[in-house]
């Protein structure tokens, strides 16, 4: 039998780093000139650039950087399959997730157009390509994945250079975490109780999204008696934006978390979680950027709208603080804090450098754009950064341009999947353009599927893998790996599985529309700001601020 490959295999080269370092360390301490030295995916020591060097690193070269380096961004609220669909012009102000899922305009615009692409195999490759490089180029070295389905049923998730929470293949130093999209019904909160109990790790769950009572009431469903919640230090809320400030102390009280994702509630609903009420119960929170049509492309987006609503709300978090939600915060929900989300010897070496080492390091990031990312590292190997560097550093891979900048990305794997093998991004964008543009032909196909018979089913469908849309077509599973689940009607896993990727696929030709995609950063698209101007349910401050921030 063979020996499955990790994901991360320890066998990155020994490099020094030099910049000022951010080290967010338990004395969230900031190196004016260090050195970071890594080897075999691992930092091994953080020191003073005038210290002598470590152990086995006496011959080594120093790469000065010529920036600011942080530990990698850590987002935890992205349906990364959709970051191909342009930001979607909410026609109205929402205050549910079940108002919206039902618009029509949604329907053609995200809902339909994603069916489609999930319904054609051969786009599924210059997806995960595409998708996958727009958060790296944003700086993210970890965040939620992307979930295949195949003709059998079976499920797997997307293998890729970007960490995946919730597959791993290190279940001792990077516990996979899990996720449920569906709100939890109140007759099922004991049953949802006993399953949050076995969790050793993060539980990620869609959690009150909107700002009305019926969104509350995902929140309220979870009480079991008087004093008793289905809430342990597992459970980790998506958005939460229903919350009521006794909601938040309860929340506290049983050790729940939250995922803050202001720019997708500011979109739909013209207002977010009341984090200040969460902050001051107690509750840990980290940030993420949820999906383009309706969300930020990147973390670095997301944490200038998280500023912005700060300073309009009085100032309610430090920019210290909202970088901490997007690296040690984040570590610490998923119960990784051993493993990432700080600077400092024996942590997996993901960085990220941002150019530049004046004025305040938090601000620094806050304010950076994509341009201004001169490396990001996953576990000691260079993954996309500023050509020059990126080649000193022994790294060579596709030549890209970043608002004018050099940039290079090096996607090379050992344990690649082999859906993206000699795919370019290049390759990809291209790939898709074409798709968006013509999405009703697309349709039209999706909606004549060939028939397979049994036995081409079990010769080749097994290794027929298409998109899993669990985030528009709500199953009721929980996505975990390896983990057996029925659904609350009694069917297997296997079965609840293919019921999003090959069906409902009827009537799309007459719902969807040619689409132009996505940008993959925001300084090289000069209509973004313009599109956002237009957003009926976004304040003037944040429309405004953002103009600002990436001027």
């Amino acid at each position: 039998m063979a020996t499955k490959k990790p994901i991360d295999p320890a066998d990155s080269p020994k490099l020094v780093l030099q910049g000022r370092i951010v080290t967010m360390n338990g004395n969230l301490r900031v190196i004016a000139d260090g050195r970071v030295y890594t080897q075999n995916g691992d930092i091994v020591a953080v020191q003073e650039a005038t210290a002598p060097a470590p152990a086995g690193f006496g011959n080594t070269a120093v790469t000065d950087t010529g920036g600011t380096l942080y530990p990698g961004l850590i987002d935890l609220h992205n349906h990364m399959p959709y970051n191909v669909l342009p930001l979607w012009q909410v026609p109205k102000k929402f205050s549910n997730r079940g108002q919206w899922a039902r618009h029509a305009e949604y329907q053609s615009k995200i809902s339909a157009p994603m069916q489609t692409l999930a319904a054609t195999p051969e786009l599924l490759a210059s997806i995960c390509r595409y998708v996958e490089a727009k958060v790296l180029i944003g700086g993210t070295t970890t965040g939620q994945g992307i979930t295949l389905a195949n003709q059998s049923g079976i499920r797997r998730y997307f293998r890729g250079v970007v960490r995946n929470v919730e597959a791993t293949d290190d279940e001792v130093a990077l516990p996979a975490a899990s996720t449920r999209v569906p709100d939890v019904a109140a007759k099922d909160a004991k049953t949802f109780l006993t399953r949050l109990k076995k969790e050793k790790t993060c539980y990620l769950l869609h959690l009150s999204e909107g700002t009305d009572p019926t969104a509350r009431r995902a929140f309220q469903s979870l009480r079991i008696g008087d004093d008793n919640w289905a809430i342990t230090p597992s459970l980790c809320g998506i958005h939460a934006a229903a919350l009521q400030a006794p909601d938040f102390q309860v929340l506290a009280a049983n050790g729940g978390s939250m995922v803050w994702s202001p720019f997708s509630n500011l979109l739909l609903y013209g207002g977010t979680a009341d984090v200040a009420a969460a902050k001051a119960a107690g509750v840990p929170i980290s940030l993420g950027c949820d999906w383009a049509p309706s969300g930020s492309r990147n973390l670095l987006n997301e944490l200038k709208v998280a500023q912005l609503f700060s300073e309009a709300n009085g100032g309610i978090f430090t920019a210290r603080e909202l970088v901490a939600m997007v690296t040690r915060e984040a570590a610490g929900l998923l119960g990784w804090e051993r493993v990432v989300g700080t600077i400092e010897a024996g942590k997996r070496a993901d960085l990220i450098v941002v150019e530049g080492t004046s004025g305040d390091p938090y601000q620094q990031l806050i304010r950076a754009k994509e341009s201004d990312l001169v490396l990001v590292m996953i576990n000691g190997v260079g993954r996309f950064g500023d050509a020059t560097l990126m080649r000193k550093l022994g790294f060579a891979g596709e030549a890209i341009t970043i608002g004018g900048a050099k940039r290079m990305l090096f996607l090379a794997h050992p344990a690649e999947d082999p859906l993206t093998q000699n795919l370019t991004l290049a390759g990809a964008g291209e790939r898709l353009t074409r798709a968006l543009r013509g999405l009703p032909a697309l349709a039209r196909k999706a909606e004549r599927p060939r028939a397979i018979s049994p036995l081409a089913m079990a010769s080749a469908g097994a290794n027929t893998w298409r998109l899993a849309l669990d985030e528009v077509l709500d199953t009721g599973v929980e996505m975990r790996v390896d983990l057996p689940v029925r659904t609350p009607g009694g069917r297997s896993l296997r079965a609840a599985a293919m019921r999003p990727v090959f069906a409902e696929t009827k009537k799309l030709s007459a719902t969807v529309m040619p689409l132009a995609i996505d940008a993959l950063t925001v300084v090289d698209d000069a209509a973004y700001l313009d599109a956002l101007d237009t957003q009926k349910n976004v304040p003037d401050t944040i429309k405004e601020g953002l103009r600002d921030l990436w001027s």
